[in-house]
């Protein structure tokens, strides 16, 4: 088979893969309220995918290298979910989206312009995510409306999820290590979400679905962390594997001291 078809479809494939991941965790999530649409939205179902394709292209250097960009961003997004809940209390879709993009936007610039270690991006993390949960407690907990969803809906999150997926896998080799690990954590997921539920349930309800990613963001932040500390020494299936365990693992914890009363 030719190069370039081979390289055509495999692509494909691994588009529709990640595309079909994403709507499983969203009907998920519209499903079963903010708290589990919040954690569940924050789980790497499209940065684990991306990560899942690069390693069948590159080293485990490459992707230690990436997990430290992707950790990077992860404040990016945490401050992203932030502005959108504050925006959308009293804004349209259009006001509180665009405003939201404007402002990452900007933060991802400077944190391009910088290449990270992992100390200081574990430090902006946690700086990141003490405040921005401190300011989301009071949107968390508004009521969503249940609605009965559109194929349209369905088809706009697949077809973002595998747009980024074809951009991250078909560009890795140009933009290298760091460039993927920014693209691999696009916030794709939080925009769909946003997308879908503002125009149909209204900004409120929709920001209390963002108001709780701040918490599982943390545990992705964490993820990322063991991701870059493990691809190497131990191998990159070990990496994303102990990666996604974590990530997994800190949701279900956050759930369940919830479920118990217990306030974070």
């Amino acid at each position: 088979m030719p190069p370039d078809l081979y390289f055509a479809l495999t692509l494909i494939v691994k588009m529709a893969i990640t595309a079909a991941f994403v709507l499983a965790a969203t009907i998920t999530a519209e499903r079963a309220g903010p708290l589990v649409g919040g954690l569940v939205a924050t789980l790497p179902i499209s940065a684990g995918p991306v990560y899942v394709f690069l390693a069948l292209d590159h080293d485990a250097q490459f992707i230690s290298q990436s997990a430290v960009a992707s950790l990077a961003v992860n404040a990016a997004n945490v401050i992203f979910a932030v502005v959108y809940c504050v925006l959308a209390q009293r804004q349209s879709l259009a006001i509180s989206l665009g405003g939201t993009y404007v402002v990452w936007t900007v933060l991802t610039a400077i944190i391009t312009a910088s290449h990270w270690s992992l100390g200081p991006a574990i430090l902006i993390n946690a700086a990141v995510i003490a405040v921005g949960i401190w300011v989301v407690r009071p949107f968390r907990h508004t009521r969503m409306p249940r609605q009965q969803p559109r194929w349209y809906d369905y088809a706009l999150r697949a077809v973002m999820v595998a747009v980024l997926v074809g951009i991250v896998v078909t560009f890795s080799f140009r933009i290298g290590s760091y460039g993927s690990g920014l693209l691999a954590v696009f916030p794709v997921v939080l925009t769909s979400i946003i997308l879908i539920f503002h125009r149909r349930t209204g900004g409120k309800p929709t920001a209390a679905v963002l108001a709780n990613t701040p918490l599982g963001l943390l545990g992705f932040g964490i993820a990322c962390m063991v991701l870059h500390l493990t691809a190497e020494p131990l191998g990159v299936v070990a990496g994303l594997s102990l990666a996604l365990a974590t990530s997994i693992g800190w949701n279900l914890a956050v759930l369940v001291a919830q479920r118990r009363g217990v306030a974070v």
